[in-house]
């Protein structure tokens, strides 16, 4: 009767927390959430979903004041004990007893920014009401929700003493006071009922005292509102069990409706194989690939299950923290619930060999799994090799590329009325496009403005900023006085069309191309116009960026090249003719941060690492060191593998010794050859000190391979594994990320980032070899200068010999008829 009154509490417990999201949900989502432990309630659904709005408290009566508490460090979920038939766990996996069905709560929260506004979200002029729309996990139930929100008020606004309005999902949820604060920015707090939250979201602002300032032309910087880019919305949630099904990949370890960062653990064996470390960085670039903007980040860990959702890598029958991977003669894909709480799931990739395990991760990212598929065999996959700059988010350089493929889904070369948000087209760019100097790159835009009588064409035009450099305005009419006598004897006059000639150094690895279309009125257009939303502004389809008189040409190493776009080893995206090197024995720190840099070279191509090779230590012979001999390298270390870093580094500028690193001095012939050739610009002194006074720090540094001189090494290295461990961050941060450059950059946290370069650089990429002597003779000046030099002297002594041997003859003939 005692376990029958547990249960039966149990039940009522479950249902209540699941109910919730039903009553805020369409349909259609809450059906995308199952599997669960229990069908929708539909019909509750319904009846709460009406009733809801009647619980809001008054907009005019929710608190506000200044400076709210930061939100709450996540919590960390519940331990549950192991169910009774896992198929996988014959092995004790020691956990808390705690009730089944209590679901672990979870913190976060989520900022402007985050929402893909990070400037913010500014009403002004005539646009004085605004929005933002963002998604929600679908696999969790918002239990309590606040808002913080920050705001900038314009002077002339605070003075008017009105008042902002904002709504949820259509719901008011109060108004806020934009009268005159203390500070410059203020700050409120605002209770949002959970119902409210569901998975796809709007919030909406509007300034109520909008038509009061619907004439008031030319004032948009006078009267202005910012809701600032760090306002944030903090939320605890439940989460929900979706069942383990292959279907939902990359549910729960990635949720495309997330938009926070995303940490996800990966589990390998006591004893680590390289193996099982590529077909982990394989799944880690694509699961860059799918967080875009997001971002990922990587946990590493040796014979340790994850504490929530993980995958696990290893040969069948291995142990990984308790847990026994299951037989199987060939590859295998298999979804389980964590023993230490099954709200969470574990991912099993399983393979007995480099084949195996590669055929299993490559499966595992191209889905389209049936439903209710628990674990899967894989056979022998035929991956495809890449071809040299095939990335699919890079721009093409054999063709002019229209501006509608560079849209997203969501974009339209179409905006309506006078106020509307600049149409942002974005792109890549393979970091190494070459062109000489005077050529440009040409922009050609085909645009239309509305035709109407009350626009003031002479004041109207296109505005056109490429990476945050002003192009040009380009005007509705042309310029000119034969244009302008045309028009004013009622000719046709438009200009639709204008080609912008981009100088080649705006080109960076990511770009970004805003237009847009600033309409001005006449001064006697009635208020009313200022709010048609009929007129219609538009980029024709026909606009192109042309970049085919490109070369594909660079000095390396660059390692500004490397952090913007993991370049050169996306050459060929799939990292084909690339290594990945490890200590012998590398630490959970060298492996989580390879997999980092793995899911970035998958961001910035949109190509997993479908073929790469992963190495523990230099080998001494056989394929794999035919293989390095064929092939970039990117290495991660610390200073305590003092074995693995001397042989790396024994050919390169740079020396490591027992918790040292430094710059070697360069030999006498060494410093004549670069002197030569012009090269004065290397700090290798300055770098070496910089080194030797920082005991703790992390960094890159880059030379030639040893196996190759026409191939390229780069490092990421700390001093310690917690100091490599925040390169991650660091290469989040755009500050970081442009101030690393040359061959060598050195970051701590007390002065950023210091960038040096320490050896020569060498050419690389594509150039006939006529052009590479005028390339070599621009570049190396003070050796073309000191040839010349040398040359005027051979000829000119040689000239100067034949000439007094003539002069001789002619004022001396009798010498020649001796002769």
């Amino acid at each position: 009767m005692k376990g029958m009154t547990r249960k039966a509490l149990q039940m009522l417990f479950v249902f209540g927390v699941l109910v919730q999201p039903v009553t805020a949900e369409e349909p259609t989502t809450v059906e995308s959430l199952l599997p669960v432990d229990f069908p929708p309630a539909t019909d509750t659904a319904q009846s709460t979903e009406d009733a809801a709005p009647a619980s809001l408290p008054a907009p005019d009566t929710l608190p506000a004041f200044q400076t709210p508490p930061a939100a709450e460090a996540a919590a960390e979920p519940a331990a549950s004990p192991a169910p009774d038939a896992m198929p996988v766990t014959p092995d004790a996996v020691p956990a808390s007893p705690v009730p089944m069905g209590i679901t672990p709560g979870t913190s976060s929260s989520i900022t402007v920014a985050q929402m893909g506004q990070p400037n913010g979200v500014v009403l002004s002029g005539g646009q004085l009401q605004g929005g933002i729309d963002f998604t929600l996990s679908a696999d969790q139930v918002i239990t309590n929700a606040q808002l913080e929100l920050n705001l900038k008020v314009s002077p002339a606004m605070a003075a008017r003493n009105t008042t902002l309005q904002l709504m949820l999902n259509g719901q008011p949820l109060g108004t806020v006071p934009l009268g005159s604060a203390d500070s410059n920015v203020s700050s409120y707090q605002l209770e949002i009922p959970a119902a409210m939250v569901v998975s796809r979201n709007n919030i909406s602002f509007k300034i109520n005292d909008g038509d009061a300032l619907l004439c008031q032309r030319d004032l948009s910087d006078n009267y202005q509102v910012t809701i600032m880019p760090n306002t944030r919305l903090d939320l605890e949630a439940q989460q929900l069990n979706i069942g383990a099904d292959l279907s939902h990949f990359p549910r729960p370890f990635l949720d495309e409706m997330q938009m926070t960062p995303t940490t996800l653990t990966f589990a390998f064996p006591a004893k680590t194989l390289p193996e099982q470390v590529g077909a982990a960085a394989l799944i880690a670039s694509w699961l860059g690939i799918e967080a875009d903007y997001r971002g990922i980040s990587f946990d590493a860990l040796h014979d340790q299950l994850p504490e929530k959702n993980g995958i696990l890598f290893g040969k069948p029958g291995e142990s990984i923290g308790g847990l026994t991977l299951p037989a199987s003669n060939g590859a295998m894909l298999q979804v389980v619930d964590n023993p230490a709480n099954p709200i969470y799931k574990l991912l099993l990739v399983v393979g007995n060999n480099e084949q195996q395990l590669k055929s299993a991760a490559w499966r595992l990212t191209r889905g389209e799994f049936s439903g209710q598929t628990t674990s899967l065999p894989v056979e022998a996959q035929n991956i495809p090799v890449s071809k040299p700059y095939d990335a699919p988010r890079w721009i093409a350089t054999d063709r002019p590329v229209l501006l509608s493929e560079l849209m997203r889904k969501d974009q339209s070369l179409t905006v309506t009325g006078i106020w509307h948000e600049p149409l942002t087209l974005g792109f890549r760019a393979a970091p190494d496009l070459f062109m000489w100097d005077g050529d440009t790159i040409p922009l050609k835009i085909a645009y239309r403005f509305p035709s109407e009588s009350w626009i003031d064409e002479q004041r109207s035009y296109l505005s056109m900023t490429f990476n945050g450099t002003f192009l040009r305005n380009l005007p509705v009419n042309k310029q000119g006085l034969l244009e302008g006598l045309w028009h004013k004897l009622g000719g046709d006059a438009r200009q639709e069309n204008f080609v912008m000639p981009l100088e080649p150094y705006l080109i960076y690895g990511d770009n970004q191309l805003q237009l847009y279309f600033n309409i001005q009125t006449k001064e006697n257009a009635p208020c009313s116009v200022l709010l048609n939303n009929n007129i219609k502004s538009r980029i024709d389809e026909d606009s192109s960026i042309d970049l085919s008189n490109s070369r594909h040409f660079a000095l390396l190493p660059n390692l500004s090249y490397f952090v913007g776009a993991s370049f050169p080893f996306t050459r060929l995206a799939d990292f084909s003719q690339t290594v990945l090197l490890l200590p012998e024995n590398p630490s959970e720190s060298e492996i989580g941060t390879l997999l980092d840099l793995a899911a970035r070279s998958g961001n910035a191509t949109g190509t997993a690492l479908n073929n790469n090779r992963v190495m523990f230590g230099l080998p001494s012979g056989g394929a794999n060191l035919l293989r390095l001999s064929e092939s970039d390298v990117l290495a991660v270390s610390t200073l305590d593998q003092t074995a693995f870093n001397r042989a790396l580094l024994a050919q390169s500028p740079f020396i490591s010794n027992e918790h040292t690193f430094g710059v070697r001095e360069p030999k006498m012939l060494e410093k004549a050859q670069r002197l030569l050739e012009g090269d004065w610009n290397a700090s290798g002194v300055d770098a070496d000190r910089y080194f030797s006074s920082n005991e703790s720090w992390r960094g890159f540094v880059s030379f030639r391979s040893q196996w190759n001189p026409e191939r390229l090494v780069v490092m990421a290295i700390g001093s310690n594994d917690q100091q490599l461990s925040r390169l991650h961050n660091d290469l989040d941060s755009a500050r970081i990320n442009a101030g690393i450059r040359g061959d060598t950059a050195i970051i701590t946290d007390e002065n950023g980032v210091r960038s040096f370069r320490v050896g020569p650089q060498f050419p690389s990429g594509q150039m006939p070899w006529y052009m590479m002597v005028v390339w070599y003779a621009t570049q190396h000046s003070a050796m073309l200068a000191i040839f010349g030099l040398l040359f005027a002297t051979i000829i000119g002594l040689s000239l100067y010999s034949l000439l007094k041997k003539r002069a001789h003859k002619r004022l001396n003939p009798q010498d020649s008829d001796r002769e």
